[in-house]
């Protein structure tokens, strides 16, 4: 594991990388809006991917790297993000670009302007909790590259059969919240729950080539 600052126009991002030993691609990952890269399915990738020839880089976008506790617009997201993006090319390997809620909208609406491999979007926030009128579809089927998403079957932010028919694939977690979080009444354990999003994952990055 290696960590290094990135400067940006947003200010300084953090690269926190979990390589693999024979590398086929990166997958950089980003947080949401309300949390960083200890949420549970972005360790579970940097724990799980290496061993299948992905290297996992974990970003923290400059707000959070400052220790502010609420993200900027969306627009200062993406700034963020082109700015890291020169550091995860530098391998010389394809780039999957993705995030979790807030960092997936930002890989959906950059992916193609950096030539992103693919976008991975983790809990998508279809909508606002209860504003289903206020989608988010366009961004998602705009991505314009192979995208998959993984979602919970009980996301406030939209459900698995909210999502419009598109281009994309979409894995659901059953019982899982925003955070991937199941109840203690579900039928899955909380583990089985990360190891549904790991699977998942791994097999639409070996549909990728």
């Amino acid at each position: 594991m290696k960590t290094e600052i990135i400067s940006t126009e947003a200010g300084d991002a953090r690269i926190t990388w979990h390589p693999a030993r024979k590398a086929r691609f990166v997958l950089a990952v980003s947080h949401g809006a309300g949390g960083g890269i200890e949420a549970r399915d972005l360790q579970a990738l940097a724990r799980v991917l290496p061993g299948h020839g992905v290297s996992v880089a974990l970003v923290e976008q400059p707000w959070r790297v400052a220790g502010k506790k609420v993200a900027p617009a969306p627009k200062t997201l993406d700034v963020g993000w082109r700015g890291v993006w020169p550091s995860l090319v530098e391998p010389g390997l394809p780039v999957i670009s993705g995030g979790r809620s807030a960092g997936a909208r930002v890989a959906c609406r950059t992916a193609v302007e950096l030539g992103a491999a693919a976008v991975l979007a983790l809990s998508f926030p279809l909508h606002p909790p209860g504003r289903p009128e206020k989608s988010r579809a366009a961004e998602l089927l705009g991505s314009g590259v192979p995208t998959l998403v993984v979602q919970g079957g009980s996301d406030p932010f939209g459900k698995p059969e909210e999502f419009p028919d598109g281009s994309f694939e979409l894995a659901e977690v059953p019982y899982g919240d925003h955070g991937f979080a199941v109840p203690k009444r579900a039928q899955i354990t909380q583990e089985e729950a990360v190891t549904v999003i790991t699977d998942a994952v791994v097999k639409w990055l070996g549909s990728l080539g």
